[in-house]
Order: structure tokens, then sequence, then C-alpha cells
């Protein structure tokens, strides 16, 4: 028996040895460079190497959009399983693990604050919880947002990143899209801007409803954005797609979106949108010449007694 290797280095090696976190660095899916944790939070979740978007959850999102001190509503409860869905586990228990991960009831987070001390009332959605699918709680949830910003003279502002409609509610999900389109009437006939930030990615359902009816159409750098996916498309047109389709900059290119912002500036760029749209305009004042000018016009002619 060697006492030094069996006794005496374990002893060594317990006095030196440290726990690592086993989170503390992130490989990125693009480039597939190592990533300090710190740092990647600091970044925003945005790659340093090469500018890749990551996906981050809902209350990061409002974290780094509203300013301190914002505060989250609590949102109506819908009902938790209207068809009594099940295919290879129950709906009940999908949502019971999603909620548990999450730390939320459903797919969609709100929030009123300010944006660099402008009033807003936020809502976001998280890709983690089923997709972010659109069932009647997100729905809820838009439609609350929505009455929030009208009581509140505030404008609303939507971060999307769905998957669609959430197959376990059936009809149920599929009547969210009206719900949402006449959410967004509701802002709108107020006279608030609705300003729709489409996050990677925004399909189905949510696209084909409110996230396509916004004053301004904004979107993080190469988002997904798209009701069917590439691969169904080209089987229908039977056609190849171009480079790039169905990508943030290809619709920005092509009109569909107003601009693509990176996230470290979406935060200021949403405020100076919500500081214009919500500035009152001012009438100019007329025109009046300078003084000097005043002996240029034409004099009117005096009038003359009429000849008899």
């Amino acid at each position: 028996m060697n006492w030094i290797s069996d006794w005496a280095l374990p002893k060594i090696s317990g006095l030196f040895k440290r726990d690592v976190p086993e989170n503390l660095w992130h490989k990125c899916p693009a480039c597939e460079q190592m990533i300090f944790r710190r740092d990647l939070e600091t970044a925003l979740h945005v790659c340093p190497h090469c500018g890749h978007h990551m996906r981050i959850s809902a209350v990061r999102r409002l974290e780094c959009t509203l300013d301190s001190g914002f505060s989250r509503i609590e949102l109506p409860r819908a009902p938790a399983d209207p068809l009594r869905f099940r295919d290879q586990r129950r709906y009940t228990d999908r949502l019971k693990e999603a909620q548990a991960k999450s730390a939320m009831d459903d797919a969609v987070a709100v929030a009123h604050g300010t944006i660099d001390g402008q009033r807003a009332v936020v809502a976001a959605f998280e890709f983690a919880f089923m997709g972010g699918s659109m069932g009647a709680g997100v729905g809820e949830a838009i439609v609350t947002a929505a009455k929030l910003a009208v009581l509140q003279d505030a404008p609303l502002i939507v971060f999307t990143a769905s998957g669609g409609a959430r197959m376990q509610e059936g009809a149920v999900s599929l009547m969210q899209m009206p719900r949402t389109v006449i959410a967004t009437r509701l802002v709108k006939e107020a006279g608030l801007p609705f300003i729709v930030v489409m996050c990677d990615p925004t399909t189905g359902g949510v696209t084909a409803s409110f996230a396509m009816l916004g004053d301004i159409h904004i979107a993080e750098p190469n988002a997904l954005i798209g009701f069917a996916g590439a691969r169904v498309i080209e089987q229908t047109v039977r056609e190849k797609l171009p480079e790039g389709f169905q990508r943030a900059e290809y619709l920005l290119e092509h009109g569909i979106l107003d601009m693509v912002v990176k996230r470290g500036e979406m935060r200021a760029t949403l405020a100076r949108l919500i500081g214009l749209l919500r500035t009152p305009l001012v009438e100019a004042p007329a025109e009046v010449p300078p003084p000097e000018a005043a002996d240029d016009l034409p004099q009117e002619a005096e009038a003359t007694p009429a000849k008899a």
C-alpha cells in the first residue's frame, strides 16, 4: 500500500479543491466561440465575436427595456385545459413543467413603467414557455396590456418571440388571433402608439395577427420572421427561395419592417420613437415679410371717383 498516493495526495487535493460552476462559460450557437457568462450578461446576450443575438427571457427583456422601478402586472387566469388535450403527455403536465422552469403562468409577461422617462406598457413573449405559443392565456395578456395602455394613456410595446398558435388548445387558440387584433384597435382608437419588436423567432398565428399591425415594426438582427416555414413554402410554390428569406434584413429591404435595431440600441431607439410619436404637433406661424421687403409689395390702387 502506497500511503502517499492513497492518503497524502487526496488530503492535499482536498485543501485546494474549488467548486467551479457548470455554467461559467457559454458557447455561441453561431460562431461557436466560448464566452464568459458574466461578459455575456453585460452584452445583453449578444455575442461579442460575431454579433449573434441569442434568445433571452421575457423578464430579462423587461429589465433591459424599462427603467428601474417598473411594475409587473398580474394577468387574468385562462382555462388550464379547455379541451382536456393529451398527446404523448397531458397538456396540464406540460403546462406545469413550463411554469416551473420559467417561473411564469404563461408565455407573456406584462409590465408598465418608463423608458428613459417616457411612460410605456411593455409585453414580452417567453419563447422557453412552450415555444411562446399563443393560447388563451397569451390572448388575455395582450388584451390586458392594451387596456392598461389605454387606461394609463401610454404607448404599447410588444416584444414577440413565438412559434404561433398553441395546438393543445385547438380552436380556442385560433380565436386569440381576432382577439389580439381587436386589442390593437383599442390602442389605436385611443390615439396611442403601438410598436412591435419582432425577435427570433416570430412565426405562425402571431405574425398573422397583431404582430403585423403595429404603427412601427422593428426587428432584432437576423431574426426569423414569417408565417409558414421556408421548406413548406418551397414545396408549395416549387421554387428555390432567395438567400436570407424570412430574415429581418431581407424583410427590411422589401418594406415589411421599418428598422432593424441591435439589442444594445433598442432602449434608446424606443425612447426616441415614443418621444416623436407623443409630441403634439405645433402649427407653424404664418410667414410675415421683413420690414425692408414691405416697400417692394405692390400698393393697392386708390379709388377714383366715377365720372359722371
